[in-house]
């Protein structure tokens, strides 16, 4: 893996390689959501990406540079759901081979849908099974190359196009965020969003969010090295629980953040609540992080414009059932 982090150069090519292939997903502003909050709201809706998530952009702009003929099995992922389907889908688009190491635990859609992307799943125990041993031995196995989740300069700069995008788009509205929001787990999400934000408005701040419990990236920024979570489950924030920040990207954090905040599930259900009834957008708990940060009121925006990224809404059926109809939120 290269040492150094993505150019914003390195942006604009991923872009250009993901060509049409990643949809340009809306920037939403709604009524509702700025009254409730006194701020100009701007939602990034990667919900409605190409897999359900931001995460093909990353995948796609990875695997399009893979050598079949010096890995002819295929590319190899660890994920507990989005990378694996942006993985699955991205590698069959390019004519490659996929297996993706995921938890046991993680939700059944996301399974099933990343088998349908045409990835093969190797389940693990994500408290007990080392994930990225597996991974490794797959790829001695099948001399196949590993696409890394969040540490790799080819994934960030993939997943930096979402933040290319936003800006363009706030312009064009006649927008310059004050604050912008992104859901964090290992980083190359809010890592490749910041190197778009800072080229084109440097200072804007730009704030990381995470599920309580599991915020390493905030307390990483707050420490000054990278720091694990305790736990490496038990939110329902599913798509954010890496056990800690990538060097990568915890080196682009240090950079460009302003600093972390942290949300409850029970202020995650709210944003999927919210979403839902209000946007009429379908949004995964750990996809709403940041507009459960901003219904929360982690920072003070009144008067302030505000962008924030729906990062994701491959959300089980059932789950988003008993969270949307919670009589005790009524």
């Amino acid at each position: 893996m290269a040492k150094h982090p993505p150019t914003y150069g390195d942006v604009v090519a991923a872009r250009r390689r993901l060509g049409t292939l990643a949809c340009v997903t809306p920037l939403i502003e709604h009524p509702a959501l700025n009254a409730v909050t006194g701020a100009r709201v701007l939602l990034k809706a990667e919900n409605l990406q190409r897999v359900g998530a931001f995460k093909f952009r990353g995948a796609y702009n990875k695997i399009a540079q893979v050598d079949a003929a010096a890995y002819p099995g295929g590319v190899v992922a660890c994920s507990s759901g989005n990378h694996a389907q942006g993985v699955a889908a991205a590698a069959t688009l390019c004519g490659l081979k996929s297996v993706i190491v995921m938890p046991a635990d993680a939700p059944r859609l996301k399974i099933e849908r990343t088998k349908a992307f045409g990835g093969e799943v190797v389940a693990y125990n994500r408290e007990t099974e080392d994930r990225d041993a597996i991974a490794r031995k797959i790829c001695e196995q099948r001399h196949a190359a590993y696409v890394h989740p969040f540490d790799d300069p080819d994934v960030i700069a993939g997943q930096g196009t979402v933040g290319l995008e936003m800006m363009e788009q706030a312009a064009a509205v006649g927008a310059v965020p004050d604050i912008v929001l992104v859901g964090a787990s290992g980083g190359g999400l809010i890592g490749g969003v910041s190197i778009a934000v800072k080229e084109k408005s440097p200072n804007t701040e730009i704030w990381s969010v995470e599920p309580a419990g599991f915020d390493d990236l905030a307390r990483s920024l707050k420490k000054g090295a990278r720091e694990r979570n305790a736990a490496l489950s038990g939110s329902i924030c599913d798509a954010l629980l890496a056990a800690t920040p990538g060097e990568l990207t915890f080196d682009m954090a240090q950079r460009h953040l302003a600093g972390g905040l942290s949300v409850t599930d029970e202020e995650a259900k709210a944003a999927v609540r919210f979403a839902f009834r209000e946007l009429k957008l379908v949004v995964e708990p750990g996809g709403a992080v940041s507009l459960a940060a901003i219904l929360a009121k982690k920072l003070p925006i009144e008067g302030r414009t505000v962008a924030a990224v729906l990062s994701g809404g491959n959300i089980d059926p059932s789950l988003f059932a008993e969270i949307i109809v919670d009589q005790r939120a009524a």
